[in-house]
C-alpha cells in the first residue's frame, strides 16, 4: 500500500515538474454503472501522456464515453478507446490542446457535439465504418487539424463540425457520401474526396 501511494504521489510530482510521459491511469476515471454497462463520466485532468481506455472495469464493460468526461485533459497526448464503447458522449474530450492522435473504433455509432472541440494539436482524424452521425461542432477550433476520412455508414453530419480548422485541406468520405449542407464548411475550403459512384 505504502509503495503504491509512493509511486502516485511521485507520479503527480513528475506531472508537476513538467514530465510528459504516461502516468498509471487506473486509480484516475470517474464512471457510472447502469447493470453491467459502465460509462467513463471523469478523469483527472493531471495525468499526462498516452492513454488506453479500459475495456472493463471492475468486471464491467465500458460502453460509453460521458458528456465531458476527458474535458481540458490538456496535457494527455494520445487516446485509444476499445471496442467496447459505442458512444462519445458531448464534449468528451473538448480542449485536450496536447491531443495529437486519438484511435475511435468501429464500434462507436455517434460522436456528440464539440466531442473534439479545442483539441488543437489533433493533425488528422479516421471516424470509423460503424459512426452514423457526427454531432455540431465535433471538431470546432482544431487548428492543426490537416486531413479527415469519413467512414462508409456516416450518414448524419451536424451544423459547422469543422468550424475554425483553418489548415483542413482534405476530406475523404469512404461512403456513398452523406449530404451536406451549407453549414458543413463555413469558412473551411477543403478538397472533398469521394468514391466516383458516390452520390
Amino acid at each position: 500500500m505504502k509503495a503504491t501511494l509512493f509511486a502516485y504521489f511521485t507520479a503527480i510530482l513528475m506531472v508537476g515538474c513538467g514530465e510528459k510521459e504516461a502516468v498509471s491511469v487506473s486509480p484516475n476515471f470517474k464512471y457510472e454503472t447502469q447493470g453491467n454497462a459502465i460509462t467513463i463520466t471523469g478523469f483527472d485532468v493531471m495525468v499526462s501522456g498516452a492513454l488506453t481506455i479500459p475495456a472493463t472495469i471492475e468486471g464491467k464493460t465500458v460502453t460509453s464515453i460521458g458528456s465531458e468526461a476527458f474535458s481540458w485533459c490538456q496535457q494527455l497526448t494520445s487516446i485509444a478507446i476499445p471496442d467496447s464503447v459505442n458512444s462519445i458522449g458531448k464534449g468528451a474530450f473538448s480542449w485536450c490542446s496536447s491531443l495529437r492522435s486519438i484511435t475511435i473504433p468501429d464500434s462507436v455509432t455517434s460522436i456528440g457535439k464539440h466531442a473534439f472541440a479545442g483539441c488543437e494539436s489533433l493533425t488528422n482524424i479516421t471516424i470509423s465504418d460503424g459512426v452514423t452521425d457526427i454531432g455540431d461542432s465535433a471538431f470546432y477550433g482544431c487548428i492543426s487539424l490537416t486531413s479527415v476520412t469519413i467512414g462508409e455508414s456516416v450518414t448524419i453530419i451536424g451544423e459547422n463540425p469543422f468550424i475554425g480548422c483553418k489548415n483542413l485541406t482534405a476530406v475523404t468520405f469512404l461512403g456513398d457520401a452523406p449530404k451536406l449542407d451549407n453549414g458543413v464548411f463555413v469558412i473551411e475550403n477543403p478538397t472533398i474526396y469521394r468514391k466516383p459512384e458516390a452520390k
